[in-house]
């Protein structure tokens, strides 16, 4: 195939929902159906078969949450799919932003029992920041839930979305007998003792497969739906205003193919991404790509670092040399494909595919990677934390081995750390509490230091700069006891409140305080 062949075949998209609504297990599924793995159900399955493919850390194995992004590439049918698990929970939603500029598609995952949560709303509003197309699947219909039309209902008014309902359940929960599939105008058959399913049947087959009472309601539900609800339109779609809307039981794997179906067809190829200078379009002969995500020690054996690489235009070869946005050529030798955990060599990679680049610390969050070209691709920004503790290890003559470890974990964005201009204690800053536990246990499983928090006396943090260099030297000097730097030497000012963050604000109007920072 040449280059635009195989750009086309390309489809890269994350999965977002609330914490529980059954992401992992949908992930899991997809995974299963594609033929991609042949076991799923390691999410419920007990000892070592419990683990997730896409939640490899100890902590998430532990827990059953997802507090990483995850990267899996597979084939189905004629498509190469990159898929990007992200944290679901809410304290970990800087990952998940950072990791959402890299797909060009996301499948919001809905629980039918609970309809629309605190963070799918959050997660859906970062999607639109960047009109990202939403695939909507509704989960867990094998149980009762909701009102499939008050669904509908709450995903129009709550979050300001166009529906078209592509498949739609016959019968709810025990009384779950099929999914209707409106494009092929079929139904799955569903046997109720075990929710297994069957092969596809014409919808004129229905009234000998479900039961009178159920088969009248869902004639009347389909005329309804067919009368009442917008009919799909791709370009509506492509810019995010209409979302396409699946149901299923990811457990029970009831619905996935349709899915995979979905992405495979409806999702777009990769999507141009915005630099500092100008459009960078998929199908340009030139490599051109970007750092999303850095994990480090993916692999307990070593202390490895790994960047992850969402391609954005060109083809990719192994052994290639590439610029960074700090000017640095790097040789690419050992270029990987991420399953989760898993990874392998690769040789080549186009345009939506994400790669995995081991390092030592040379590649950073948001650096571009390209064959010379002097630009930057913007969009990736570090946040202002809402929790700041210090930290300290338990052994005083580990102190050297806990700052090294933390510039390590917070090359993964995860974290901020931030060291005081005057006195020696570090502080860490994050937007959510889950992150210092898992900060916590992650210091002490993989670098086998004992690590005690402090409360901060600060509890807000902005980065300044000013265009006057002199003012800015003299508010440094005044206000030293709060004045830090980040892990880049950048400027930092700690308030102990918000009121006294927006006093000292509106004392020196000529200081620019940022609460978010995007590198340079």
């Amino acid at each position: 195939m040449n280059l635009k062949q195989e750009v086309n075949r390309r489809r890269t998209f994350a999965i977002i929902s609330h914490p529980d609504a059954g992401k992992t297990t949908l992930t899991e599924n997809l995974l299963h159906m594609s033929g991609a793995i042949h076991m799923a159900g390691q999410v419920k399955a007990r000892g070592e078969r419990r683990r997730a493919r896409s939640d490899w850390m100890k902590i998430e194995q532990e827990r059953g949450i997802s507090v990483t992004s995850a990267a899996m590439t597979f084939t189905y049918k004629d498509s190469m799919l990159n898929l990007l698990d992200t944290p679901g929970h809410e304290d970990f939603s800087e990952d998940t932003y950072r990791t959402l500029t890299a797909a060009d598609a996301a499948i919001m995952v809905i629980d039918v029992a609970k309809g629309i949560e605190a963070q799918t709303r959050k997660l859906l509003e970062v999607c639109r920041l960047r009109d990202i197309p939403i695939i909507t699947f509704i989960n867990k219909i094998d149980r009762e839930g909701l009102d499939p039309f008050g669904l509908m209902d709450e995903i129009a008014d709550s979050l300001a979305l166009d529906v078209t309902p592509m498949t739609w359940p016959i019968g709810m929960g025990n009384r779950l007998q099929g999914i209707y599939n409106f494009a092929k105008d079929e139904m799955t058959p569903i046997d109720r003792t075990d929710f297994s399913f069957s092969e596809n049947v014409p919808a004129s087959e229905m009234e000998n497969l479900v039961e009178q009472e159920t088969l009248e309601q869902a004639e009347f539900e389909l005329e309804l739906v067919r009368d009442a609800c917008k009919e799909f339109n791709m370009q509506s779609f492509r810019e995010g205003h209409l979302t396409p809307v699946y149901f299923g039981s990811a457990l029970k794997q009831i619905g996935v193919t349709d899915l995979l179906d979905a992405l495979e067809q409806l999702s777009p190829s990769p999507q141009p991404r915005p630099t500092n200078k100008r459009e960078v379009i998929a199908n340009e002969d030139k490599v051109n790509a970007f750092v999303f995500k850095v994990q480090a020690n993916m692999d307990a054996n070593h202390r490895d670092r790994v960047a992850f690489i969402r391609m954005v235009s060109g083809k990719f070869k192994r052994g290639m040399k590439l610029k960074l946005s700090t000017g640095k050529t790097i040789s690419v030798q050992n270029p990987i494909l991420f399953f989760a955990q898993d990874r392998e060599l690769v040789n080549e990679a186009y345009a939506g595919d994400i790669i995995g680049i081991p390092n030592h610390g040379t590649i950073r969050v948001g650096d571009t990677l390209n064959e010379g070209e002097d630009i930057k691709f913007i969009g990736l920004p570090n946040f202002a934390p809402e929790i700041l503790e210090r930290i300290r290890p338990t052994d005083p003559m580990k102190a050297k081995h806990l700052k090294k470890a933390l510039e390590s974990l917070s090359e993964e964005g995860v974290i901020q750390l931030f060291a005081p201009q005057i006195g020696a204690h570090l502080t860490v800053g994050v937007v959510g509490r889950l992150q210092i536990e898992v900060l916590a246990q992650r210091i002490q499983d993989e670098y086998k230091i004992d690590a005690k928090f402090e409360a901060s006396p600060f509890t807000t943090a902005k980065w300044i700069e000013s265009d006057d260099e002199k003012t800015l030297e003299k508010f440094m000097s005044e206000n030293r006891l709060n004045m830090a730097n980040d892990r880049d030497g950048s400027n930092v000012f700690l308030g102990k409140s918000p009121w006294e963050m927006g006093y000292v604000e509106e004392k020196w109007p000529d200081i620019k305080f940022s609460a978010i920072k995007e590198r340079h």
